[in-house]
């Protein structure tokens, strides 16, 4: 038994990070394999599926921001175009409802590229306000899923704004994205 354990801490010390950020993603770790691939990005910045990985473990973990470093790495094959014009679509709209939502921007009449990503569904639901007032919470109902539900707010904690998202079946909340 000592053997065994010794031989996994040893192979899980000399595992490549690539390895360990996709047995973390595999295990729906995505935070812990997104903070993995921020610490250790140099380590396989030349490393396309490396880099995808780690966009895609920031992504499901709502670490938007750090969709930055992915997306100007990607450049070199057709997959690896195509993963930053997603990432680059979902980080555009986020910096850009979070404008609405704070400074009363508009967004009516914009005409971007969308995702399956539930901010991006949240985006195209806000845009399609012709005239939004400043509400306390917008409510928005998924038109592929009557049963699918939207809230979108901001809540202020100590200096900065939050905004937040969260996702409803039937009424019971699914899941709270929260982004700054």
């Amino acid at each position: 038994m000592r053997y065994i354990l010794f031989f996994l801490l040893v192979t899980n010390i000399y595992a490549s990070v690539e390895e360990r950020m996709l047995s973390l993603y595999q295990e729906k770790k995505y935070k812990a394999s997104c903070r993995l691939g921020f610490e250790h990005f140099l380590e396989f910045k030349q490393d396309e599926a490396a880099i995808s990985l780690y966009g895609f473990s920031c992504l499901k973990s709502d670490y938007i921001d750090r969709l930055a470093i992915p997306i100007t790495a990607l450049k070199y094959s057709k997959e690896a175009r195509a993963n930053a014009a997603y990432f680059s679509a979902i980080l555009m709209q986020k910096k850009l409802l979070y404008h609405a939502l704070i400074d009363n921007y508009s967004l009516a009449g914009l005409n971007l590229p969308t995702t399956d990503y539930v901010l991006s569904r949240v985006f195209d639901l806000y845009a399609q306000i012709k005239s939004p007032s400043k509400q306390e919470y917008y409510i928005f109902q998924d038109p592929a899923d009557e049963k699918r539900s939207y809230k979108l707010y901001i809540i202020k904690d100590r200096k900065i704004y939050k905004m937040v998202i969260e996702e409803f079946y039937d009424t019971i909340l699914q899941q709270r994205h929260i982004y700054w």
